[in-house]
């Protein structure tokens, strides 16, 4: 199937839809896209975010690709622990944040994340395939820690190189690998 005909939803991360992050940018340039809503209220809570991904699923019909970045790949775990019924044809897990590492300064701790249902992290293997791409100087989560997640979910895994957290901040924009990365999953 073509990648560009099927359904992609995007997952953010905490910091939602940033302008010029690759996930907006891909989200305006392919056809059939749809994205987890910010949420109003309940910003922290893991248990909202994966209920919004439910919701944004309920609009969807035939098979998806889910995109998801930083926090937004543990919001994909926690949604596939909770007993995901629907069908996912497979997901892009890239520069997931190691939300059991204390985070840099402006990030929420480990303690706000525990007590917001974010830890522990899903440890169990996902219920479709799925590729974790991760930088190796990523500022949210080491390599090493990237690569036991993808192992623990099945992932195949894919070091980015230095690509820091693969967002605005660490000087990127658009990113053309995940497109490569759907139409592997397709």
């Amino acid at each position: 199937m073509d990648a560009m005909t099927q359904t992609i939803l995007i997952v953010p991360g905490l910091r939602d839809h940033v302008p010029d992050h690759w996930q907006t940018l891909l989200a305006a340039k392919l056809p059939n896209v749809y994205s987890v809503a910010p949420l109003e209220h309940d910003k922290l809570s893991c248990g909202a975010r994966v209920d919004a991904i439910d919701r944004a699923l309920g609009t969807i019909e035939g098979p998806v690709i889910i995109v998801a970045h930083s926090a937004g790949a543990m919001m994909v775990a926690h949604w596939a622990a909770r007993g995901a019924t629907r069908e996912i044809r497979g997901a892009l897990l890239a520069a997931p944040a190691d939300l059991e590492t204390p985070m840099p300064p402006g990030y929420p701790t480990t303690d706000t994340l525990k007590t917001h249902g974010w830890l522990p992290i899903p440890r169990g293997t996902l219920p479709f395939p799925s590729i974790v791409a991760a930088g190796s100087n990523d500022p949210l989560t080491r390599l090493d820690r990237a690569r036991e997640f993808a192992h623990a979910w099945g992932s195949r895994f894919v070091e980015l190189g230095e690509v820091g957290h693969l967002n605005p901040a660490s000087g990127h924009g658009e990113w053309p690998r995940a497109e490569e990365f759907i139409r592997e999953l397709s």
